[in-house]
């Protein structure tokens, strides 16, 4: 089993999340007392929400980069970046290491794509919903149409990530309140909703809209988990 670094702390409620699924599909996979060999850099939050609200990107990039070089350097042979938002600066951390950093959006293109659907509703922090690190990235590498809600939908979606389920406050109200947003996606014609935020599914999911949800903190677990069980390939002699 290949060892995955973890850059986490984005909150720590999904980085928790995060821990737990990880463990539960290599055990799932391998049975016994097999569990996920992992190596976890956990970050203070609110230092990178600071560089979030001030659009500080090169800076934020800066320090998650400089995480990863410290996870390859005690080992880690492939890394996650365990928040969708973070993954605006997938490439500069990809840049300071060697090791493959496996892109949540390409794992979540993947599986949207083999199931056939074409139009998706997005539901995720603003940065995720409205710059192109993400919904491009879908668009151009995987084909598919993505929606996003409405402006004032798009900041009380966003307020309920920051305010609520990043500190492990999850509210019905806040539940009826994303039922409302997502049915309106559907009347607008998206096939399946993306829960694009790692935190989303404290709250919701498939149970919640008559779509399909593609979860993409699972998602990205599952093909996390597939990467590590690979065998590795021997180079030639």
């Amino acid at each position: 089993m290949k060892l995955l670094g973890i850059l986490g702390g984005m909150s720590w409620t999904s980085t928790a999340e995060y821990y737990r699924l990880l463990n539960e599909e290599v055990a799932a996979q391998q049975g016994g007392l097999h569990s996920a060999r992992l190596l976890l850099h956990s970050v203070d939050f609110e230092e990178v929400a600071i560089l979030q609200r001030t659009g500080e990107w090169d800076a934020a990039g800066a320090l998650l980069a400089d995480a990863a070089r410290g996870l390859e350097r005690v080992g880690a042979q492939g890394l996650i970046i365990a928040t969708n938002t973070m993954h605006r600066v997938a490439d500069t951390i990809q840049t300071a290491v060697d090791i493959p950093l496996l892109h949540i959006a390409d794992a979540t293109g993947e599986r949207i794509r083999a199931a056939g659907l074409t139009r998706v509703g997005l539901l995720a922090t603003a940065f995720t919903m409205e710059q192109a690190f993400y919904t491009g990235r879908l668009e151009e590498n995987y084909g598919l149409g993505v929606m996003v809600p409405e402006a004032d939908e798009r900041a009380e979606t966003h307020r309920i990530i920051f305010d609520e389920l990043c500190k492990n406050d999850v509210r019905p109200a806040s539940r009826a309140t994303y039922r409302r947003i997502m049915a309106g996606l559907v009347q607008r014609g998206a096939q399946a909703i993306i829960l694009g935020c790692t935190e989303i599914m404290l709250l919701v999911g498939q149970d919640d809209v008559t779509v399909p949800v593609f979860d993409t903190t699972r998602i990205h677990v599952e093909a996390a988990v597939q990467w590590m069980l690979e065998e590795e390939s021997t180079p030639p002699a």
